[in-house]
């Protein structure tokens, strides 16, 4: 308990001495400083939970409440809730919100997309939450359905950009089949594509992958490079949801949470560390602790861990790693399989189909199975990582 406060108080001064020096302006701080003129004069409906913050804190709902040339009229909240505190994919009940006394509709109910009615008295439809980069995580498929229901009703679509905390520049991962598109992988993009929210909505719009396309206009951040970490924006870091705490979390996402989505395995979900170990009670935690550190990985270190009966790895990701942690997490169900009895897909028959719509493919299993090397299955999936890197070129912004 004692380490856990002191990461916390380490991890929460972290963040004050960066925003005290924060390099980036949001999409929403551009926006305040032209005045909204976007948006003057509309009834603007807001898709946004807790993350939809500029860049002193200031959640965006209130800086267009008080806003005196607009009507903000509605707010819509993806999974997790506009809070972000229910717990993933429980469903979230449309309310009243506490700070605006507005409608929050709900999109991770009834609907995963806005109603004609519940469009009925808006003009503008505005988009202002935080990704992690990552293909399934869900804010980019609400996001992509709330651009579908603007074009059906004919009203703009207007996204307030917002950083990649992976940087711009990580693509990798497999690419996901068209019998997988589900609303956890609802783009054919590889499982990390390393492009903002307003860069992925130019290309969803562009390439047809919204239908009917949306009149979309993006307000750009000024300060942001593609090189850049989340930590070198300078910004606070507002937990996106309850099992993304901290701004490096989404690395670790990317390394463990296919791992998390079969059975038997432990990474820390509900603890301090989520995302940050892998253990199970058949590992051997020395020797699964050597083989990754065998795979030499810089910026990415393991260290033993047991507790519970759980043996295996903690890991620890430097923000500037190069190292693929997508073929991490492969290297980590490969060999948690190996000791597996009865082995991880056997033991998941309710998971299964949720794995296969994260991963992208169902074919994965077999590989896993059949031992197939790693880095075979790795190189498998650079053809779509070079197209699509090539693909989302005309629609890059920083």
């Amino acid at each position: 308990m004692r380490w856990t406060q002191q990461k916390i108080l380490v991890v929460c001064l972290f963040a004050a001495a960066l925003h005290a020096h924060a390099q980036v302006l949001l999409g929403d701080d551009v926006l305040e400083r032209e005045n909204f003129a976007p948006l003057e004069g509309k009834r603007v409906g807001l898709v946004t939970n807790q993350t939809g913050v500029n860049s002193e804190g200031v959640k965006t709902r209130l800086l267009l409440r008080r806003a005196g040339n607009l009507r903000l009229v509605a707010l819509f909240s993806p999974e997790h809730g506009i809070d972000g505190v229910e717990t993933a994919g429980k469903y979230v009940a449309s309310h009243r919100d506490s700070l605006t006394g507005l409608p929050v509709y709900s999109l991770y109910g009834p609907t995963r997309k806005p109603t004609a009615s519940m469009l009925e008295d808006v003009d503008v439809l505005v988009y202002d939450m935080q990704d992690i980069g990552s293909r399934s995580y869900t804010y980019v498929s609400t996001m992509v359905k709330c651009m579908e229901a603007a074009g059906e009703k004919g009203i703009p679509f207007v996204v307030l950009d917002r950083p990649n905390p992976l940087g711009g520049m990580r693509i990798e991962g497999p690419p996901i089949e068209p019998q997988w598109i589900s609303f956890v992988g609802q783009l054919p993009v590889p499982s990390v594509h390393g492009m903002t929210v307003g860069e992925l909505a130019r290309m969803a719009n562009g390439m047809g992958w919204v239908q009917p396309r949306c009149a979309l206009t993006v307000i750009g951040m000024r300060g942001w490079r593609r090189q850049m970490t989340w930590p070198d924006t300078g910004l606070r870091w507002v937990p996106t949801s309850p099992n993304i705490p901290y701004a490096t979390s989404p690395f670790y996402y990317v390394a463990t949470g296919i791992v998390g989505e079969l059975a038997g395995l432990e990474i820390g979900i509900g603890t301090s560390e989520p995302f940050e170990i892998v253990a199970a009670k058949w590992l051997n935690g020395a020797r699964f602790t050597a083989f990754l550190r065998s795979l030499h990985m810089d910026g990415v270190e393991f260290t033993e861990y047991e507790r519970n009966g759980f043996e295996g790895s903690r890991i620890r990701i430097d923000p500037h790693t190069e190292a693929n942690l997508s073929a991490l997490g492969i290297y980590i169900l490969a060999l948690a399989n190996i000791d597996s009895r009865p082995d991880l897909f056997a033991r998941s028959p309710s998971k299964l189909e949720m794995f296969y719509k994260v991963y992208g493919s169902s074919g994965i299993r077999n590989e896993i199975e059949d031992q197939v090397p790693v880095p075979r299955i790795v190189n498998s999936w650079l053809p779509s990582v070079r197209r699509f890197d090539a693909e989302r070129t005309p629609y890059l912004l920083y």
